[in-house]
């Protein structure tokens, strides 16, 4: 298969269509957290705001400034994330980071939708891009955790 038709392959409409449609794209005016996260790569970011109560997330905003790749995770993250834990979060972080290195199935529900990420699998420069939002998100429900023990 060509460079060309991989490229091809790798941007589906879907992925465009997701891309083209991210919800919470209005970052928070008073957050309980806000964490910014930067692909060292390509040099996307994705900056979350988060707002929790007793452990589960119930505003988020984002700022998404990432090639589509990074923007149809966020618009899959964004979609679902109201309502998760830590733990959830970090159980699709791993499951997608499984997905794009090591060929793992796509993560479950709620995030089941970022299979349609699987063809980035061989493009490891887009994981860390693929990985922003989830990543972002995962480090403020931490920091929201550790705050809470102190």
């Amino acid at each position: 298969m060509s460079s060309e038709t991989d490229l091809i392959k790798l941007y589906s409409s879907r992925i465009l269509a997701l891309a083209a449609d991210i919800p919470h794209l209005e970052r928070l005016e008073d957050p309980d957290v806000t964490v910014k996260k930067r692909s060292p790569l390509c040099g996307s970011t994705v900056t979350v705001d988060l707002k929790v109560e007793d452990g589960k997330i119930t505003d988020f905003g984002q700022d998404v400034k990432a090639c589509a790749l990074g923007q149809a995770a966020a618009s899959v993250v964004a979609d679902h994330i109201i309502g998760c834990s830590l733990e959830t979060v970090e159980k699709a972080r791993n499951q997608l980071k499984a997905m794009l290195t090591e060929g793992a199935e796509p993560p479950q529900a709620p995030f089941d939708e970022l299979e349609v990420l699987v063809p980035a699998r061989e493009f490891k420069n887009r994981h860390a891009s693929i990985m922003l939002a989830l990543d972002a998100t995962r480090e403020a429900l931490q920091q929201v955790a550790k705050e809470e023990c102190t």
